[in-house]
């Protein structure tokens, strides 16, 4: 039976909400553990929001954890100010309590896989919390350079090159190294974590038409296709251009499809599966996924949200956990 860590998010958005739906329908159809990293005060009013009565044990300390016998735990973060709706100092200080508190628990072994609910990048600035989301924070944790950010659907599996960068920098951060590594962490992940044999990686260009042999821009012929070259696996290609790679639907023909920045890839993966896709964090020891949407202030503790996703996240954690035992 695996066990699952779940943290709170943003207290004043729908994390506390996609948690408890989901919680509660993967409980009808499977038998898990979970491991709720949050205030106490934050699930009531969830609870209360969704009219879902989670029953939990309360802990206080890593120590207790191993004497939990419901097969929900609370982790309690102790008593906060809600708003909902609102990024506040408060609400980021406890996300980021949260995800450190579950990092602990999962790398200590008490946890099998982290689930990390929506953050606010604006409440972290105003708790000075200086990290430009989970997938740098937990990076740091680990100190590697090694990962990738990944996004998991039925319809499209892809990474990034580069994450939260803007524009005018990404192309002074396209070298060969970084692609290798980004390259090297999908096959593996690809391998180890999803069990595939006969996978295979599409590389995007960075530039309109993949740069037309170099008179829009240089980097595909500079650093992206001899990274792609220098693998010498006729199951790496590229680089491809990339609004007819998938206008054409060729992400349909590779396995995984590795973009150069952000939106390039997260438009058509948001526009496929918008309320199911998840963000896995490729490379890591641990395994940490997330639903791939935000805080939604707009809806918090107004029992709107879409839980689909944060129960897929738990889902793919699953199977990653069940491939790395085989890989053993």
């Amino acid at each position: 039976m695996s066990t699952f860590v779940v943290t709170c998010g943003d207290i004043n958005g729908v994390g506390p909400e996609i948690y408890l739906k989901s919680i509660h329908e993967l409980s009808q159809k499977t038998n898990h553990n979970f491991i709720l990293i949050s205030p106490e005060n934050v699930i009531q009013k969830a609870i209360v929001a969704t009219g879902i009565d989670v029953h939990f044990n309360t802990v206080n300390s890593m120590s207790e954890i191993n004497s939990v016998q419901k097969n929900v735990t609370l982790f309690n973060l102790g008593k906060v100010t809600i708003n909902p709706g609102t990024a506040t100092k408060e609400s980021g200080l406890t996300a980021f309590e949260a995800i450190k508190t579950g990092y602990e628990i999962v790398s200590s072994g008490k946890g099998d896989a982290l689930i990390t609910a929506p953050i606010s990048k604006s409440a972290f600035e105003l708790a000075e919390v200086n990290y430009p989301g989970h997938t740098e924070m937990l990076a740091e944790f680990e100190n590697t350079d090694d990962y990738l950010m990944t996004f998991h659907s039925e319809k499209l599996l892809c990474g990034l090159a580069t994450i939260h960068e803007p524009i005018k920098n990404v192309p002074s951060l396209i070298n060969q190294e970084l692609l290798l590594r980004a390259i090297t962490t999908a096959r593996k992940m690809l391998e180890n974590d999803l069990g595939y044999v006969d996978w295979s990686i599409g590389v995007l260009g960075l530039n309109p038409h993949a740069g037309e042999n170099g008179r829009i821009g240089s980097e595909e012929i500079d650093f992206i296709k001899p990274a792609v070259d220098s693998f010498e696996d006729e199951r790496i290609k590229g680089p491809f251009v990339p609004d007819a790679y998938f206008g054409n639907k060729l992400h349909e023909k590779f396995k995984f499809t590795l973009g150069m920045y952000h939106d390039q890839v997260l438009i058509p993966f948001k526009l496929m599966n918008f309320d199911s896709g998840v963000n896995y964090t490729a490379g890591l020891k641990i395994i940490r996924t997330s639903p791939d949407h935000g805080t939604a202030f707009d809806i918090a503790y107004r029992n709107l949200a879409n839980h689909r996703s944060i129960t897929n996240a738990v889902l793919l954690a699953e199977r990653i956990i069940s491939n790395r035992k085989v890989q053993k």
